[in-house]
């Protein structure tokens, strides 16, 4: 086997989540590029249809299946869809995920709890379902959580988005040493990644900045995410568990600068 070998994914199969568009398309594709099956999920069935459609195109099989990761039945029916169709699991990337950034007397109780739910709880019940279907079908398996730097370096206006994907990472780590040796569990740390998201606002005075305060000079595209996102599913990782890695142009403090707060 060349090392090459070792990061394809013939016929194994992956759940994406937020798989419609940004990310999670970037990753389904990856994973379908190299020769995984891909269950597409995500909110948006238009989206979602769209990405399976590119998944066939490149020869691999898709399902789209409409998921909000907040519905328990829905991320049941995703898991699945999984074994229904493909017979087998092996990959889960929870992506779905997100908070804008607010200031912390702005934040309510509400708020602060919706997104630690979105970012955190959604992912835990997500691996809490797939695990034991990965450990049912394969004997293994691998989880990427996407994460964020906001989760390891602080800034103001992001207590919210920040406490939950810090938490997130801690969860990945714990997790890793919970399904040991059986199931890896990794997570991205993206930086400011160019997708739809992020366009609603950015305008070229702020993508400058963000620019300059990023050592790599520029922002990020997808595919710098989807390309760890294949490594820490292929068997070239095989060895390597609890991991966050850092996808985000070497980012040392966040590079979108919000007000403090007015006191």
């Amino acid at each position: 086997m060349s090392i090459l070998d070792r990061f394809l994914l013939t016929d194994r199969v992956a759940i994406v989540t937020g798989a419609g568009r940004g990310i999670g398309e970037a990753c389904a594709l990856a994973f379908a590029e190299a020769g995984a099956h891909v269950v597409v999920g995500a909110r948006t069935v238009e989206q979602i249809e769209d990405t399976a459609q590119k998944i066939r195109a490149l020869g691999s099989q898709a399902v789209a299946v409409p998921c909000d990761v907040m519905d328990a039945d829905q991320r049941a029916a995703t898991v699945e869809a999984a074994l229904k169709e493909f017979g087998r699991l092996d990959i889960l990337v929870n992506n779905a995920g997100g908070w804008p950034p607010k200031g912390a007397l702005d934040t309510t109780e509400k708020e602060f709890d919706a997104a630690f739910r979105f970012n955190v709880t959604s992912a835990f019940a997500m691996t809490r379902l797939a695990v034991p279907r990965m450990v049912e079908s394969t004997g293994s398996g691998s989880i990427i959580n996407i994460g964020s730097v906001a989760g390891r370096e602080n800034s103001a206006g992001f207590v919210a988005y920040g406490t939950a994907k810090a938490a997130l990472a801690f969860m990945t780590r714990q997790l890793a040493q919970d399904f040991a040796p059986k199931v890896r569990v990794n997570a991205i740390a993206v930086g400011s990644i160019k997708t739809e998201a992020l366009k609603t606002i950015l305008t070229e005075d702020i993508e400058r900045e963000m620019v300059k305060r990023t050592p790599m000079d520029r922002l990020g595209e997808v595919e710098d995410i989807s390309a760890c996102a294949l490594y820490l599913a292929s068997p070239a990782a095989s060895y390597v568990t609890g991991e966050v890695y850092g996808v985000n142009g070497g980012l040392t403090t966040l590079n979108f600068e919000m007000p403090r707060a007015n006191l």
